[in-house]
């Protein structure tokens, strides 16, 4: 491996340190550490405003807000979901004891394909669970035409769509909930943490019995939960990171813009679709490489990027309808193009601090490798 400057494919944003221990210095003099303390509550409030949603709920992880909001609405039977994804979206429908039908995606958005949604849907299907993808967003509307014709709850996985409006909106008010990923890779972070979205205060009002331990007070649990309440550190952490994110956006949004400029030309490179009417967060970076135009796989630029100290990540790879615990009954020749994307996809180092310099570099050794 060469000895050049490692340059990762991601990196936390962080608030300077005196900031942060000026902001923590309260929890030493109240010691409430958790348990919907003075900073989560301001956090909760200042995230409501800034995402434009009607109402919000904080979590632990964004892994447990999607697990619990699933089992609040007291989902049943079958879910039509997306394939290309994080582990995290089906492992949270299985816990649950639902069964997850994967859908294929979009060959432009690589989001769900609306086109392919109503096929699946059986006298057991209760709601239908897309995934906003590297920032681009699912198509809403029709999402919400097929579950309104069918009586369909839709909860989005938002993950990667932190600060996202579609025609002024927040992409959290669409569906009946949203979830949200705060962990530290993401464009915005509480440490770890995740929050639900949603129109419907008496959802909110469960979400928090259940992340509780299902207690309601100080005699009565009314809930069998677990603990996914959001502490202190991490809503002191989350209300820092949120004054600067608009900065640490437009940062990302330059190196976006070099990527395109650089890669946009090269042959056999396809770049993230640039949607109408949204308001991008620049949360990822993917290409995708067709091997005969480009002359080297996906998998080739991997490794001659990792020969050079740079490290990429094939995101998503594999398929979740492949992982081990399916045991093979999944069919993926029902899911072509999520099969076909899910082997030429590759997400290019991307975060605010990153250098047009270092852009540069890793685009020359992409750029190198097709003309060997």
């Amino acid at each position: 491996m060469s000895q050049e400057e490692k340059i990762l494919v991601t990196k936390s944003s962080m608030p300077d340190l005196e900031e942060f221990i000026e902001e923590i210095r309260s929890i030493w003099d109240s010691r409430w550490l958790t348990n919907r303390g003075e900073k989560y509550q301001r956090l909760e409030n200042e995230l409501k405003d800034y995402l434009k949603v009607p109402e919000i709920t904080l979590f632990s992880n964004g892994h447990m807000a999607l697990e619990l909001v699933i089992e609040a609405m007291g989902l049943t039977g079958e879910v039509i979901t997306t394939p290309f994804t994080f582990a995290s979206t089906t492992n949270a429908i299985l816990r649950n004891g639902l069964t997850p039908v994967f859908c294929d995606i979009d060959p432009v958005t690589y989001t769900i394909d609306v086109n392919k949604i109503e096929e699946l849907i059986t006298d057991k299907t209760s709601a239908i669970i897309p995934v906003h993808v590297y920032g681009t967003i699912c198509d809403v509307d029709r999402i919400q035409e097929i579950a309104d014709k069918y009586g369909l709850k839709v909860i989005y996985d938002a993950a990667h769509a932190f600060g996202i409006e579609y025609n002024g909106c927040g992409i959290g008010t669409f569906g009946d909930a949203s979830i949200f990923s705060f962990h530290a890779t993401k464009v915005y972070n509480t440490i770890e943490g995740g929050a639900v979205t949603c129109k419907d205060k008496s959802i909110i009002e469960k979400l928090n019995l259940l992340k509780n331990f299902g207690i309601k007070n100080e005699v009565e649990v009314t809930e069998v939960g677990p603990n996914a309440k959001m502490n202190e550190f991490q809503a002191a952490m989350g209300l820092l990171n949120l004054k600067h994110v608009d900065g640490e956006i437009k940062k990302r949004s330059m190196v976006v813009a070099k990527y395109r400029e650089l890669l946009g030309v090269v042959d056999g490179i396809t770049l993230p679709v640039i949607q109408d009417n949204v308001k991008f967060n620049s949360a990822y970076f993917p290409i995708v490489v067709d091997p005969e135009k480009f002359g080297a796989s996906r998998d080739d630029i991997y490794n001659h990027l990792h020969n050079y100290s740079i490290f990429s990540r094939k995101y998503f790879y594999p398929l979740t309808s492949s992982f081990e615990y399916f045991d093979g009954a999944h069919d993926n020749d029902d899911l072509p193009v999520a099969t076909d994307i899910s082997l030429k996809v590759l997400t290019l180092p991307l975060f605010a601090d990153l250098t047009m310099e270092q852009v540069e570099r890793i685009c020359s050794h992409i750029i190198e490798l097709k003309s060997k």
